[in-house]
């Protein structure tokens, strides 16, 4: 008899994620200021991140934003409003403010390479 193998923990999950970037170079200073991302760079085109739980690049490109189709990848804060003035300070743009839903609340930014994600938290900010 043949035990079964335990598939790896990897098996079928998101394991790298890629962005578009108008400029690859101030989306890395961006996500290792406001998110504590580590990178390396290949060359001038193409760096790739590591956020302690999922790895993925940025190369460049025309991003494009979720008014355009695009997925919303979202990043989890246990405290919003220091995140939103990290965004902003380093040149990121909020587009939708700090907004409640069932479950917590949420903002969304567009970083300086022109991608937008959100963070989420399970605190309501009011």
């Amino acid at each position: 008899m043949t035990s079964p193998v335990s598939p790896s923990p990897r098996e079928r999950r998101l394991d790298y994620v890629e962005f578009a970037s108008t400029d690859p170079a101030a989306s890395r200073r961006f996500f290792s200021a406001v998110f504590g991302w580590t990178f390396v760079d290949y060359g001038p085109d193409y760096t790739a991140f590591d956020d302690g739980r999922l790895q993925g690049g940025f190369f460049r490109g025309s991003p494009a934003t979720t008014a355009a189709g695009a997925a919303l990848l979202v990043i989890y804060a246990d405290d919003l409003a220091p995140v939103a003035e990290a965004v902003a300070a380093q040149g990121g743009q909020v587009v939708k403010p700090v907004f409640s839903f069932p479950g917590g609340s949420r903002f969304q930014f567009v970083e300086p390479g022109g991608n937008e994600l959100a963070v989420w938290s399970e605190r309501d900010p009011a």
